[in-house]
């Protein structure tokens, strides 16, 4: 058997939940409220959320890092501030029903979970739905409801969508996501080829908006 050893830069008392609640609440100070992140929801609830959960044991010491971290399939968790620039650009009031694009690791879709009512969540990569859904059974979420798909078709069975946030980057913002969100409703994407995407947020205000 391997022993896990946790490298603690902190301080704390030594034990390792100490160590990464303090790792996490110093995530929120410096990563996220000192660049501008205002949504008091958002700030509570990504400092109680421990992302560490959602890392490989490999990563444990990356959890609450300023990037993004390494998951199965050679995908990523991403980094702490895009997670909360994203759902704060969502202004989430508690009511609505929000399509996540992109599960990864189910960290994003926890913190969706927390400030919604429902979350509709698409991962293409079975490995990573399966992983995500079991953990966040285990963690006791019982409004995320999980589908293996490409998610540029979306969920048009649960449409339309008070908000729908899209974590993977196409060159050009799928049609059909738009024409699922509802009347006044939001979406936050990354579009562009890689290395150069620019994160947009598009509102829906009439049927006109479609298409």
């Amino acid at each position: 058997m391997t022993a896990l050893r946790f490298v603690d830069q902190g301080g704390g008392d030594g034990s390792l939940e100490a160590a990464l609640a303090t790792r996490r609440h110093r995530m929120v100070e410096e990563q996220l409220v000192s660049r501008g992140i205002r949504d008091e929801r958002v700030l509570e609830v990504m400092g109680r959320i421990e992302r560490h959960r959602f890392v490989p044991v490999p990563q444990l010491n990356e959890a609450y890092s300023d990037r993004p971290v390494s998951i199965a399939a050679g995908q990523t968790l991403s980094q702490p501030y895009i997670v909360a620039v994203m759902t704060e650009a969502l202004e989430l009031s508690g009511e609505e029903t929000v399509l996540e694009i992109g599960t990864g690791s189910g960290y994003q879709t926890a913190v969706l979970a927390e400030l919604a009512r429902e979350v509709y969540t698409i991962e293409v990569v079975s490995e990573l739905a399966e992983q995500a859904r079991k953990l966040l059974v285990a963690l006791g979420y019982r409004n995320i409801h999980s589908r293996v798909s490409d998610g540029s078709d979306g969920w048009p069975q649960a449409a339309l969508f008070d908000a729908i946030l899209v974590a993977a980057a196409p060159e050009q913002v799928p049609t059909k996501l738009r024409s699922q969100l509802a009347e006044e409703g939001c979406m936050v994407i990354p579009v562009g080829p890689p290395h150069f995407q620019e994160l947009e947020l598009h509102q829906r205000r009439s049927e006109a908006d479609v298409g």
